[in-house]
């Protein structure tokens, strides 16, 4: 799993697994969100699955896709909601991390 901490409260990264979640944990994170639908790739855990994960080592779970389609300003809004609240420290992921990037760059202007 290959990280990258954009801030103290905020770090992003590729697809994760259920058994990653233990780490993000162990890590000292709060929050998982998940910025990738499902179903994007063959093989691709499930939101629900990494959900389940989450819930097993009381981590809040969001799951706040992003498609190919524009972001919404509903969408933009709930990430920030996340990012801006109380669920610090977030991890969120997607595919390959990017999509979470441009979320948070989208988020602070």
């Amino acid at each position: 799993m290959q990280v990258h901490k954009v801030t103290e409260e905020f770090t992003v990264s590729g697809q994760i697994t259920a058994s990653d979640v233990a780490l993000i944990k162990a890590s000292g994170f709060k929050t998982i969100m998940c910025n990738r639908p499902d179903g994007e790739e063959f093989g691709q855990p499930s939101a629900e699955t990494i959900q389940k994960a989450a819930d097993e080592h009381d981590l809040k779970f969001i799951h706040l896709p992003l498609g190919r389609d524009p972001i919404t300003t509903e969408l933009l809004d709930e990430f920030r909601d996340v990012v801006n609240g109380e669920n610090d420290p977030v991890f969120a992921y997607c595919r390959s991390g990017t999509r979470c990037g441009i979320l948070w760059n989208a988020s602070q202007s």
